[in-house]
């Protein structure tokens, strides 16, 4: 009987033990854009690659866009959950920095390809795109070939937008029209908000009011009519070519200075810029690496609209004028 007991003891401690094992692997939370985690999305893909090889268990929370993430860490301060954040852009990078949240990323950038250049010691590249109004070529018959030509075009051929309060491709057009008006961007929002039929809080709705057929142009990027051609077998969809130019994205990840799985952030952060998923992006997320590739892209991929050349303002400029330049916006959007 002794021996029995002694038996079930044991055996009764070797099942407890698997689940504590199972809870004691370190949980890594990383904030980033909703449309980053459906299955469709690039997330369930490199979720499945880290969790290879680290051990842990990696949960992506998908927030409505980039700047909505900006909005939660300042909102939740110190407290916050996130070991890292994904889907940042170039322009909100000092107002990141002055939340005094982030550490530095520990990630080597040297080998990245990025035009015009990117050095930081704080926020990781991993991909990157030139925004672009992508049209339904079954529904618009004269694509405008400037952006001029889109704010004064024909106020029956409805756009929807993204918002720039919550949205980076919303901020990235507010910038896109001030680079392109300068102190005539009011006026230009003006008239371009005759066509604007809706506003959405990220890209995921406006998109799908697009695909849906509700809209005929939506706000987007180069890369998008790619995801067409590939999945869908269709050319339908294309993206405008503007003359003055196109504004650029470069999207961004850095680690939580409270993280209490520092090392485990900044292996994920260059596990972002390995070959095996700039490999994923591309066909995920439909936008263009920053370093080397494990394969080569797909042949579509050469159908990309190219910019006549990029737009940018400096990050600076960025946080000191955002606030009014919104204002602006909203001046606009009001009058509609």
């Amino acid at each position: 009987m002794a021996r029995r007991l002694a038996a079930l003891a044991a055996a009764l401690s070797l099942v407890a033990v698997v689940p504590a094992r199972a809870e004691d692997k370190p949980v890594l939370t990383v904030y980033t854009y909703e449309s980053f985690t459906p299955d469709w999305g690039p997330g369930p893909r490199i979720e499945a690659a880290f969790e290879r090889t680290c051990a842990c268990d990696l949960r992506f929370v998908g927030l409505e866009d980039g700047v909505s993430i900006l909005n939660r860490l300042k909102l939740e301060g110190a407290s916050t959950q996130a070991d890292v954040v994904l889907g940042l852009t170039a322009e909100l990078v000092p107002e990141a920095k002055a939340t005094g949240l982030l550490a530095p990323s520990g990630v080597d950038l040297s080998a990245l390809t990025v035009p015009g250049g990117f050095g930081d010691d704080t926020f990781v590249p991993f991909d990157r795109l030139d925004l672009a109004f992508v049209y339904d070529s079954e529904a618009v018959e004269d694509p405008a070939t400037s952006l001029d030509a889109l704010v004064n075009g024909d106020p029956d051929e409805k756009i929807a937008i993204q918002d720039p309060r919550t949205s980076t491709p919303g901020l990235a057009l507010l910038l896109w029209v001030k680079a392109v008006y300068g102190d005539r961007a009011e006026e230009a929002w003006t008239k371009l908000s005759r066509r604007i039929l809706t506003v959405t809080p990220g890209w995921s709705e406006s998109y799908g009011l697009f695909t849906k057929g509700e809209v005929p142009i939506v706000l987007s990027y180069t890369t998008s009519p790619t995801y067409h051609e590939i999945e869908e077998k269709t050319d339908r969809y294309k993206a405008m070519r503007f003359a003055e130019g196109h504004y650029r994205q470069v999207e961004l990840a850095a680690r939580l200075k409270a993280s209490p799985h520092a090392d485990l952030a900044e292996s994920f952060l260059r596990f972002l810029v390995s070959p095996e998923v700039q490999s994923i992006l591309p066909v995920t997320n439909w936008a263009l690496p920053v370093a080397a590739t494990a394969e080569p892209l797909p042949a579509a991929f050469g159908n990309v609209v190219q910019p006549p050349k990029p737009l940018e303002i400096p990050a600076e400029e960025v946080a000191r004028q955002r606030s009014g330049w919104t204002e602006e916006w909203l001046r606009a959007m009001a009058r509609r």
